[in-house]
C-alpha cells in the first residue's frame, strides 16, 4: 500500500485543545473539496491556505520511519495526518502501525469522510461546508473558523470541544476577528477560543 504524502514535520501543535504539544504532521495530497487561494476560484467551497496538490508516493513503513527519525524516536509524541483531506487515504493499518510504535493518533479533517473504523486516537473535525453535508458524526473536538459579523455554529456533529477560531488573512491576524469570536464565546459557553498560534508565531 501506498500514500501520497505532500510533506512531514515535527512541530508543535499551534490551535485547539491540543496546542503546545509535539507532534510530527502528516500532510496528504488531495482533498474532495475545491478551495480558493488569493482571488482565484470564486466558486470555491472555502478559502484555504495551505498546499496539498503536490507529493509523493510512500509505503507506510516509509512514512513510519520518517516520523521517528524527525522526532528523535521521542516519547510521547502525537501524530497528525491532516491535509487536503487526510480521510481519503488514511487506512486502519497506518493508524495501527503508528499506535504500536508509542504514537498518540491524531487527524484534522473536514468532516466529510466517515473516519469511525479508523482506531484514531483524537479527531478534530473543522467544517468547510454546510451541516448537511457532514459524514462524520463524532469528535473529541469541532472548529470552526469564523469572520467578523459571522453568527455561532449550529453543529450536528457531536464533540466533546467546541471551538471558535478567528480568522486569519494570509499570515496576519484580523483583530476585528478576534474581538468578534471572543465576544461570541463570551455569550454563547460552552463554546472555547482557539488562536491559530503558529501562524503568528512563524512556526509549522
Amino acid at each position: 500500500m501506498s500514500y501520497r504524502v505532500n510533506e512531514i514535520f515535527y512541530s508543535v501543535q499551534g490551535e485547539g485543545i491540543r496546542a503546545g504539544t509535539a507532534n510530527v504532521f502528516v500532510r496528504f495530497s488531495g482533498c474532495n473539496l475545491d478551495c480558493r487561494r488569493g482571488h482565484e476560484e470564486e466558486n470555491a467551497d472555502f478559502d484555504c491556505d495551505t498546499e496539498f496538490v503536490s507529493g509523493r508516493s510512500l509505503s507506510g513503513e516509509e512514512i513510519l520511519d520518517e516520523a521517528l527519525r524527525i522526532s528523535g524516536n521521542r516519547k510521547p509524541v502525537g501524530v497528525i495526518f491532516t491535509g487536503g483531506e487526510p480521510g481519503l487515504q488514511l487506512d486502519r493499518d497506518l493508524v495501527a502501525a503508528f499506535s504500536a510504535a508509542g504514537f498518540l493518533t491524531a487527524i484534522e479533517s473536514n468532516g466529510t469522510v466517515d473516519l469511525s473504523g479508523l482506531g484514531l486516537d483524537w479527531v478534530t473535525v473543522s467544517p468547510k461546508v454546510a451541516e448537511h453535508a457532514l459524514v462524520q458524526k463524532e469528535a473529541h473536538e469541532l472548529k470552526y473558523v469564523r469572520h467578523r459579523g459571522q453568527g455561532i455554529p449550529k453543529p450536528r456533529i457531536s464533540a466533546d470541544h467546541l471551538l471558535i477560531s478567528p480568522a486569519f488573512y494570509g499570515p496576519n491576524l484580523d483583530p476585528e476577528a478576534v474581538a468578534w469570536c471572543s465576544r461570541l464565546v463570551l455569550e454563547n459557553p460552552p463554546w472555547r477560543l482557539s488562536l491559530q498560534t503558529h501562524k503568528w508565531l512563524r512556526v509549522r
